[in-house]
């Protein structure tokens, strides 16, 4: 069962309820838009930005400070809180709530309550390719969920001084979080925008005007090489 809005929506709420982390910063609408990526797509499938957020992202890259990167010392993947915890309360780990997001097509594990994805169709982002998806411990590793704003980057530029709820609340966004190709996400690893970009370069725009969204609503800062390149691409959508 898709239902990306109720669940983009539930999230939104705890968010404010609970006024955890970067949620009075949240932005409803903009939060709203970015979680639908089926709504308006590119050649790699997920959602393509529009001229309002790319306008956007320009203004909220103008508000990100440039500063060199902290110490990674002491980042392990547990400061952001159990792997793909369930934090929407839905009964579905968020692994699963964004590959029934992105994917086409999907099947569900028996017994699961459509919350296991079983095979499903992805419209990469990053390399522009169709890949089918088929769970299994050889094979599910050819889609993985990329987070955007990657962890480790994210504790050099800000995260150190976070409660483990804020950090939480990051690890399982859905605006950074994206169903990608297992190989591009694997080469990606912890790099930021100054270092990598996907091999599909019409997901550019998207692409980066996302990570500025996170970026901007989080607190987070960028180094002068990341802040220029996101400028830089930003200048030419």
């Amino acid at each position: 069962m898709k239902t990306p809005k109720l669940l983009a929506i539930a999230i939104l709420s705890a968010l404010i309820l609970t006024g955890c982390g970067a949620a009075g910063d949240t932005q409803a609408a903009g939060f709203l838009d970015w979680f639908k990526p089926k709504a308006s797509t590119s050649a790699g499938g997920a959602a393509t930005a529009r001229p309002a957020q790319i306008a956007a992202a320009r203004t909220q890259l103008a508000g990100i400070p440039a500063k060199g990167r902290a110490p990674k010392t002491g980042y392990t993947r547990a400061r952001f809180g159990q792997a793909w915890a369930d934090v929407d309360h839905n009964g579905c780990d968020t692994r699963n709530d964004i590959l029934k997001r992105d994917m086409t097509g999907e099947r569900f594990a028996p017994g699961t309550h459509n919350c296991v994805v079983a095979s499903g169709t992805l419209a990469d982002p990053y390399t522009a390719r169709t890949i089918t998806f088929t769970r299994g411990a050889r094979t599910s590793s050819a889609v993985q969920i990329d987070h955007l704003v990657p962890l480790s980057d994210a504790w050099q530029k800000g995260a150190q001084g976070w409660t483990t709820a804020k950090r939480t609340q990051l690890a399982n966004d859905p605006n950074n979080l994206l169903a990608v190709d297992g190989h591009s996400n694997t080469a990606k690893s912890d790099k930021d925008l100054a270092t990598w970009l996907p091999a599909n370069r019409g997901y550019w725009c998207t692409y980066t005007a996302k990570i500025v969204a996170v970026k901007a609503q989080y607190g987070l800062w960028m180094t002068s090489a990341e802040k220029a390149r996101a400028a830089a691409i930003l200048k030419g959508c």
